[in-house]
């Protein structure tokens, strides 16, 4: 018998991960704290490389796993296909390579769901920032940088540091760093 495996998945740090797993008696536990709109995560990769056939991965509910049907169908067939068990513990749906043509529709059709919803979520989202505009409500995101941390940026670029190293230092993406370099304007010389 293998070793039951828990993955959890929250879309942001300040989100509470007791709801999901809770009360199910796990070996060992695999939790991400980003978002599901692609499979590329760390405790997910981990948890691929980790399981071994006849380990049971245990998940809360399908979108936990996947946000769209794709990604999902590709996750439970790599996964089935090592001999590995998959369960969905709020659908109630298991998986074993062994599956049932009802089973493989019902991972379908459920997925179809989790994708529809995720969709119908972004679109609402989507309606409600362009109303807060019209209004003049929406602010936006809070900026990482202010004008001062850009120009002490600005000074140590011109000292020879490197861009990569300064944001990996400030923990923040290079891709961040040159949006607020572009968007804050040097002081004159």
């Amino acid at each position: 018998m293998g070793e039951r495996l828990g993955y959890i998945r929250i879309s942001s740090a300040d989100q509470n991960t007791a709801r999901q797993l809770d009360g199910v008696k796990l070996d060992q536990v695999f939790t991400d704290r980003l978002s599901g709109k692609d499979i590329q995560r760390p405790e997910l990769n981990n948890l691929l490389r980790f399981a071994r056939r006849g380990d049971t991965v245990l998940v809360h509910s399908l979108d936990r796993l996947a946000r769209n049907l794709s990604d999902l169908q590709r996750l439970v067939s790599e996964l089935t296909g090592r001999g590995v068990r998959v369960e969905f513990v709020k659908e109630g749906l298991a998986f074993d390579g062994s599956d049932s043509a009802m089973s493989v529709l019902l991972l379908s059709v459920m997925g179809a769901f989790a994708e529809f919803e995720r969709s119908l979520i972004r679109e609402r989202q989507r309606e409600g920032i362009e109303l807060a505009k019209k209004k003049g409500v929406y602010k936006g995101r809070k900026p990482k940088l202010n004008a001062a941390q850009v120009l002490v940026i600005r000074e140590r670029l011109a000292a020879g540091e490197k861009k990569a190293v300064i944001a990996r230092k400030l923990g923040i993406s290079r891709e961040t760093l040159y949006r607020h370099l572009s968007a804050t304007p040097a002081p004159p010389p």
